[in-house]
């Protein structure tokens, strides 16, 4: 059984009997045991970074070229720091309230960065930031808030009535882009074209893509899918594997069995989400999920269920840990993680300076959580044509670690660059579906240096695969010792109801897994000779063991076919 559902098959009777909650929490303790150390190699692990009032970043004002040094440092550090810790996709936050990251044609500069609303900081932030996230293998997805423009006479609200007054709506002292007007979502695209075509962005995030809960009158979502859908042409119009991704609020709507007490996307702010997916205009969802119990789990795999094949990143509360805010317990953020896991969902903590606080030890938590290197999952349904695998694979073998080098692979699809990911292992040939064996992720130079002290560490063989833009992977490039036979995968055997499961390893496993390809568990066993995969549909997947101590054997690989 699923471990998420069988958590929820305990979730809802948990104020009834005590004895119940016992139950409940000796599977939740068990299930957060194993998933730790069930990391999956496709995960979107992601942050909010604000750069709102420098919320998250920048801490000081750049007055000069000290500010500015002290602005890069600081967005270094917390790059580094992010990185520790596995982060793959940073959000930036890039239009913030009608005002930018980034020297716009269109909008004024965002007042936190020199201290002086629609003064420049003297650089551009924007640029640095891509920069050291690519230099990092992560990828920047810019941040851009749609909707609101900020206080009815701060700068960008002031200069969007100026140029646009037909496009701005008061309400209270705040002012707002008026998804009602046409042109509205003419402007907003226009912003999100200018970051797109000059900058090397992975994605454009849309936030507050919705109504102001405060409207007056009725809200329609053909408005707001208009704005969406006009950002979307515009964006893969230049650049078609650009990820399109939003944040909304974090239950969709009422399911059958659990309400959303009157705050949700559909009903509330008219943000038709999973109609956006099933349009195609999203390629990543991260729902706001700020919430706890039932108002966490059942909502969070409804977004999956209803992802159209896209990828679904739960928006984590983690700032719900500090005292000022709910004062959660570290527990609940760790079983929202590990319930999420296990539906394949991604995971994006808001905000950036919660986490790296480490309130509650959430940060030295995710050192574990997260302890080796995930990929974003793949973009097939815009491209699913493999690059060549690189060739050549060089390793020069020094007292300080290992060199490596290898010849350039081919892009099959649109000719732009490619990436590479790197992985090791004692065994040989590297087995890159394990996701421990990667080491590094978004490469751009065909050339890596591995720094291992001198001693008696067990020599490690390397494999290299090419990544384009739309993440898919090549076939490996293996470093291969002459002296030691490449060994060759047999097939485990089976009929396409049952399979024999071989018994090395096995001496004190718990369960057995059967996985897809990208190491998401699909079934789970007791430990036995025998499996029944009747259920399954045909396709190539995944045996794997896991063990009383928490660590796993992948025990070979199995193909379905029935006919």
């Amino acid at each position: 059984m699923n471990y998420a559902l069988c958590i929820m098959n305990y979730f809802v009777p948990l104020q009834a009997k005590s004895g119940k909650l016992k139950r409940f929490l000796y599977i939740f303790l068990i299930f957060c045991a194993l998933s730790v150390t069930a990391q999956p190699k496709y995960e979107v692990r992601a942050v909010w970074l604000t750069t709102l009032g420098g919320l998250d970043w920048p801490k000081s004002y750049a007055h000069d070229g000290m500010g500015i040094q002290r602005q890069q440092e600081d967005l270094c550090r917390i790059l580094d720091q992010l990185k520790a810790i596995n982060v793959n996709t940073v959000l930036f936050q890039t239009r913030v309230r009608a005002t930018t990251a980034y020297p716009s044609e269109l909008e004024p500069w965002e007042g936190s960065l020199s201290g002086i609303p629609g003064k420049t900081p003297g650089w551009d932030p924007l640029q640095f930031a891509i920069d050291e996230c690519h230099r990092r293998g992560m990828e920047l997805h810019a941040w851009v808030v749609a909707i609101p423009i900020g206080k009815w006479n701060t700068i960008g609200c002031k200069t969007m009535r100026k140029w646009y007054p037909s496009l701005v709506k008061r309400i209270g002292e705040e002012g707002y882009m008026n998804p009602e007007a046409y042109g509205t979502a003419d402007y907003i695209a226009n912003i999100c074209e200018e970051i797109t075509t000059r900058y090397d962005i992975d994605g454009i995030h849309l936030d507050y893509i919705r109504y102001p809960e405060t409207w007056r009158g009725k809200m329609h979502h053909e408005n707001i899918t208009r704005i969406v859908r006009r950002v979307n042409e515009r964006v893969k119009r230049y650049k078609p594997w650009v990820k399109m991704s939003c944040s909304p609020i974090g239950k969709y709507s009422n399911l059958s069995r659990y309400r959303s007490n009157g705050w949700d996307a559909y009903n509330r702010v008219a943000q038709d989400a999973q109609g956006w997916l099933r349009e195609g205009l999203m390629d990543q969802l991260y729902p706001m999920m700020y919430f706890s119990g039932n108002n966490f789990y059942p909502f969070a795999i409804d977004w999956q269920e209803q992802s159209s094949g896209r990828t679904i990143v739960s928006g984590l509360g983690t700032y719900m840990l500090h005292p000022s805010e709910r004062n959660w317990p570290l527990a609940e953020v760790k079983r929202q993680l590990s319930v999420t896991r296990q539906q394949g969902i991604g995971h994006c903590h808001f905000r950036t300076k919660f986490l790296l606080d480490n309130v509650k030890g959430i940060y030295d938590y995710m050192l574990q959580n997260d302890r080796h290197p995930a990929l974003i999952p793949p973009m097939t349904w815009a491209q699913s044509i493999a690059p060549t695998a690189p060739t050549q694979l060089n390793v020069e073998r020094t007292r300080g670690g290992d060199n490596l080098t290898w010849s350039g692979a081919i892009d099959q699809s649109d000719g732009s660059y490619l990436l590479y990911n790197i992985y090791a292992s004692t065994e040989e040939p590297v087995d890159i579906t394990r996701p421990e064996n990667l080491i590094a992720t978004r490469q751009k130079a065909s050339q890596l240096s591995i720094h291992r002290q001198a001693g008696n560490k067990p020599m490690l063989h390397y494999a290299v695969t090419a990544l384009d833009r739309y993440g898919n992977e090549s076939q490996p490039i293996h470093s291969v010792d002459k002296t030691t036979p490449v060994v060759v995968t047999t097939l485990l055997a089976n009929n396409g109801r049952v399979l024999t499961v071989p018994q090395r390893n096995l001496f004190d496993a718990d369960l057995l897994l059967v996985c897809d390809l990208k190491g998401r568990t699909l079934q789970s066993f007791t430990n036995r000779p025998q499996i029944n995969i009747s259920r399954l549909p045909e396709g190539m997947y995944q045996l794997k063991s896991l063990h009383k101590k928490g660590y796993t054997h992948r025990l070979g690989l199995f193909t379905i076919k029935r006919k």
